[in-house]
């Protein structure tokens, strides 16, 4: 088993262990600090649960890779990563690679190879985390952002014609096809009636005649089939507006590529910092696997300080659990996390502290050895 630090008191819960293989990309910036306080947090729930346990390879991909061969990862990538059962991912970017490479050539080549085609935000403020938004409270902020993640406004479609003169155009063409986006609604609208939620769809078809008409025929045709769940529908600047003035409104929310991407930033904010915000890429059938990673960038500015907030990678690793089937486990972190947030002790700088990377990864684990393992009911992975 792997191991951070011994638990006399943990019992067993099953002789029978089941491994998971996970692929670790820390990739660039602030990425590998906060991807150790991930792993550390997976090796607490390995000390602690005889039942489950983790092999992690890692790969050194991204920036630096991209610099001594040309490409943000090899041509075989995603062939390598497919034998794996999830992909673990810190962050990429750095200043002097175009930021269309670093995302295109890694990020989107996963998503979009991989079928990922929901990305999953959880938007949640925590009891004791202030939000700058004074009237917002863990009450009201609490959403579930459902993101399409394999077309849309990030397709990649387009061209630039006559570069580099005064006739220069550039062309950037959102695909949205029936299929893709009947896929993602209809998945948010599972995602609904499980949490015996609201469904918000976010759109922009009073201008995007095509693409947000297609957007809307879909949820509207989708609708009739969940007749128990609530749907609201809005346009995307209305939707920013009332995350800020009404945050209660949002329970399950879902939007395309772009708008969703945008909104689950202004939802880190409500949180209090983009270093809580977590994470899915899911391929709901599983014929590939799934990616997990924070939604901060790589942060160039702080990398190499011990000062990144690990808290969004280590929530990440929990939806990661989840979709393993150990949904027990996502829970237990998330309470965990909560925990030490509400404590409001040893609070990383980000939410005004001066608490290390390391230091806040290991507030966590502590909280996790506090937590019963054989109060957690297992459940066969999926």
């Amino acid at each position: 088993m792997l191991a951070v630090a011994s638990h006399d008191s943990v019992v067993a819960l099953s002789a029978a262990t089941v491994t998971f293989r996970i692929a670790v990309i820390p990739g660039d910036g602030v990425g590998p600090e906060v991807t150790a306080e991930a792993l550390r947090v997976l090796r607490c729930v390995a000390d602690a649960d005889k039942a489950v346990d983790f092999e992690f390879k890692f790969f050194e991909w991204g920036t630096a890779h991209y610099r001594a061969h040309g490409e943000m990862m090899p041509a075989d990538g995603l062939a390598i990563l497919r034998e794996f059962d999830a992909i673990l991912l810190g962050a990429v970017g750095a200043p002097d690679v175009k930021d269309y490479i670093t995302l295109r050539q890694l990020l989107i080549r996963i998503r979009f190879g991989f079928h990922q085609y929901v990305n999953l935000r959880p938007v949640r403020l925590f009891p004791g985390v202030q939000s700058p938004v004074r009237t917002a409270s863990p009450a009201t902020v609490n959403m579930t952002f459902v993101r399409e993640n394999s077309e849309g406004e990030y397709a990649g479609s387009g061209e630039r014609l006559f570069r580099g003169t005064n006739r220069e155009v550039a062309l950037q063409t959102a695909v949205f096809s029936r299929a893709g986006t009947d896929l993602v609604v209809r998945w948010a609208f599972d995602r609904a009636r499980a949490d015996g939620a609201s469904l918000t769809s976010v759109s922009k078809g009073n201008a995007l005649e095509y693409s947000g008409g297609l957007w809307d025929d879909v949820v509207d045709e989708i609708a009739g089939q969940y007749p128990d769940v609530t749907v609201k529908r809005l346009l995307v600047d209305a939707a920013a507006m009332l995350m800020v003035v009404a945050p209660e409104r949002f329970e399950v929310v879902v939007g395309s590529n772009l708008y969703a991407d945008i909104l689950t930033d202004l939802g880190a904010a409500l949180m209090g910092s983009i270093g809580l915000g977590a994470s899915a890429n899911i391929n709901p059938e599983r014929e590939f696997p799934s990616m997990f990673e924070p939604i901060h960038g790589s942060a160039p500015d702080i990398a190499g300080q011990g000062i990144a907030n690990p808290l969004g990678a280590i929530w990440s690793a929990a939806l990661m659990l989840g979709h393993l089937g150990q949904a027990e486990w996502e829970t237990t972190i998330v309470d965990a996390v909560a925990a030490f947030l509400a404590s409001g002790e040893g609070r990383s700088h980000d939410l005004g502290g001066k608490a290390s990377t390391s230091d806040v990864g290991k507030a966590v684990c502590a909280e996790l050895s506090r937590h019963d393992p054989q109060a957690v009911s297992r459940r066969a992975p999926v």
